[in-house]
């Protein structure tokens, strides 16, 4: 099972809804493609397969994840513990560079210069989940193993 905030559960409905709007342009673009003629020669009726059958592979995608998927209500979550959707400030403790992270149940893709975002199943998403301010968490990464200090949940 996996945890989504609200807002990360409507930005999936959202992508699905989308996706799904899709299907009747491929079925068209398919019909066209298959009116050229031979389809065994035919690279647009091909890649109108593959672009539908890629389309289709995210739906069950979606439709999957948000059938396991728990929302949490953020109002009963304590402000002392990181849980999904804290912003945290963490202290590497090697080099003491300081960064924000976002805890996210479903990385959105945006890029902002001053939050990274952490998936909850990923080794530092693991590692946030639960911790309180003041403590020390190890993170397993592929470099080896990284220690940050939780300096405060913004």
């Amino acid at each position: 099972m996996e945890f989504l905030t609200a807002e990360e559960k409507a930005q999936l409905e959202a992508k699905l809804a989308a996706a799904k709007a899709k299907r009747p342009e491929f079925s068209e673009r398919i019909a066209e493609a298959r009116a050229l003629g031979d389809l065994k020669e035919n690279a647009e009726y091909h890649a109108a397969r593959e672009d539908q059958g890629m389309n289709e592979a995210e739906i069950r995608r979606l439709e999957e994840k948000l059938s396991n998927a728990k929302v949490v209500n953020q109002d009963h979550v304590p402000t002392d513990v990181v849980f999904l959707g804290a912003t945290v400030k963490l202290r590497e403790v090697d080099s003491g560079d300081e960064e924000l992270y976002r805890l996210v149940g479903e990385a959105t893709g945006s890029i902002h210069d001053e939050i990274v975002e952490v998936t909850a199943t990923s080794p530092m998403g693991e590692s946030l989940m639960k911790a309180r301010v003041g403590e020390t968490i190890r993170v397993d990464a592929p470099r080896g193993t990284i220690r940050f200090e939780i300096i405060e949940i913004v």
